[in-house]
């Protein structure tokens, strides 16, 4: 018998509840939608009720969409929090803000119930064990929740305590959206200078090994030096005067510019407000 549920069976909860239910650890799921798990492989109907849901699982995984309706889905008589007991934590994999998630934790912490934040990334691949979990918790709370977590995870890192997870998850999305970013203003320049878009795309994929992704300076142990700080900024300046040539602006680009040291890693950037 399982011992994990699933509550919101959007694409990341089912994903999880198929996994699950492959590793035969789900115990129940519930959604808004009563007939949301009629099409999911081995998943079993849903429950009338997170409570329901809570009566039959120690680890209670959500996947809602925002803090509202996970605060929903926690209160009242029909909440998961009407059923805590010792032993029983929550995982909560949807994005919040850290404002939204120590609300959150106040409800839990007032049930004497254990809140793991982990926020996931890969969620195109979620039935197939592809999730990757940024988890936040004592070293003690995530070694119980675990083997649920490795049960529909391809990859479980442990990023730091409380909030951790969910801190890791935000970075990971400043990434992720400034890369596109970075993108359209690339790709802006290249229409107007006639280049061929997915060939640029061809040669980023060819030359990633060596280029390293946007945290290699970030990571690296040597330090930076003032050589690569001229060498990005002659490089952002030619970007400047490509773009000022066709009457347009890279926002992006002329904020590399100004915070340059920062970039490269010659600034101490803990607490830098860009």
């Amino acid at each position: 018998m399982g011992n994990a549920g699933v509550i919101g069976l959007g694409q990341i909860g089912a994903g999880v509840a198929i996994c699950l239910a492959r590793s035969s650890q789900l115990a129940a799921v519930y959604d808004v939608r009563a007939d949301a798990a009629d099409t999911l492989d081995g998943v079993p109907p849903v429950v009338a009720s997170p409570a329901e849901l809570a009566r039959q699982a120690d680890v209670v995984i959500i996947a809602v969409v925002n803090a509202r309706q996970t605060i929903d889905v926690l209160s009242g008589p029909n909440g998961v929090l009407s059923q805590a007991r010792p032993g029983m934590s929550i995982v909560l994999v949807a994005t919040v803000s850290i404002e939204d998630l120590d609300a959150i934790r106040t409800l839990t912490d007032a049930a004497g119930v254990d809140l793991i934040d982990s926020g996931v990334t890969g969620g195109p691949k979620s039935r197939e064990n592809g999730l990757v979990c940024l988890v936040g918790g004592s070293d003690e709370g995530v070694a119980r929740v675990r083997p649920v977590l490795d049960g529909f995870a391809k990859l479980v890192a442990h990023m730091g305590g409380p909030g951790a997870g969910m801190a890791a998850k935000i970075a990971r999305n400043v990434i992720v959206f400034g890369g596109l970013r970075a993108g359209y203003e690339a790709a802006v320049l290249c229409r107007n200078a006639g280049v061929d878009v997915r060939q640029l795309s061809d040669v980023i994929e060819a030359s990633s090994d060596s280029v390293g992704g946007p945290l290699m300076l970030a990571i690296r142990d040597d330090p930076a030096s003032s050589d690569q700080d001229a060498l990005m900024l002659k490089d952002l300046d030619a970007a400047i005067d490509l773009a000022r040539s066709y009457g347009i602006t890279l926002p992006l680009v002329e904020l590399a510019r100004r915070t340059d040291q920062a970039v490269v890693g010659l600034a101490d950037v803990m607490g830098e407000k860009a």
